[in-house]
């Protein structure tokens, strides 16, 4: 069976299926060799009732242009704060590494501090908060987040709309 080609503009880095731990850092690539970072915060996250070991990741605001490598060197722990997030916290599965859409490059434990708590997901068809856990909130915290899996292209859109980069075509 050939799989057809899907359009992003995440583009591959280096697929990989080794597990994954809270803490781990990651790389993407988008156009023009404009990398950000993200961290591993969960892999004990609900995406769903029936969703359960989804990965709770955070992408981080702090950009790097490097033509000379598809890996930068791992940013420093100031950078990686909760206060500075790219888009809200995601649930995802394992495919942005197995793909190669997210390549890890290190490990930091996380410290207090690190992590939004509660975390904050709008389940738009109930009209109610929830957190990593599916327990409903008494009201949304910010930053918040749609709740659901996302998939690579769905991160893909996120992170370009973020960045102001046009969305990868359908």
């Amino acid at each position: 069976m050939v799989r057809a080609a899907v359009t992003t503009n995440l583009q591959i880095l280096s697929p990989s299926r080794r597990a994954l731990r809270p803490g781990d850092l990651f790389v993407m690539r988008l156009p023009e060799e404009l990398h950000l970072f993200g961290r591993v915060v969960s892999i004990e996250a609900w995406a769903g009732w029936r969703m359960p070991h989804a990965i709770l990741i955070y992408i981080y605001d702090t950009k790097i242009h490097d033509t000379k490598s598809d890996r930068p060197a791992p940013p420093k722990r100031a950078v990686l704060r909760r206060d500075r997030l790219l888009v809200p916290p995601i649930m995802t599965n394992r495919l942005p590494w197995s793909r190669g859409y997210f390549e890890t490059i290190d490990h930091m434990p996380l410290q207090p501090g690190d992590v939004y708590r509660p975390h904050c997901f709008v389940d738009s068809l109930r009209g109610v908060c929830l957190d990593e856990f599916t327990n409903q909130l008494r009201r949304c915290v910010e930053p918040c987040g749609e709740w659901g899996l996302h998939s690579f292209r769905t991160i893909d859109d996120a992170v370009s709309a973020a960045l102001g980069i046009p969305l990868a075509p359908e």
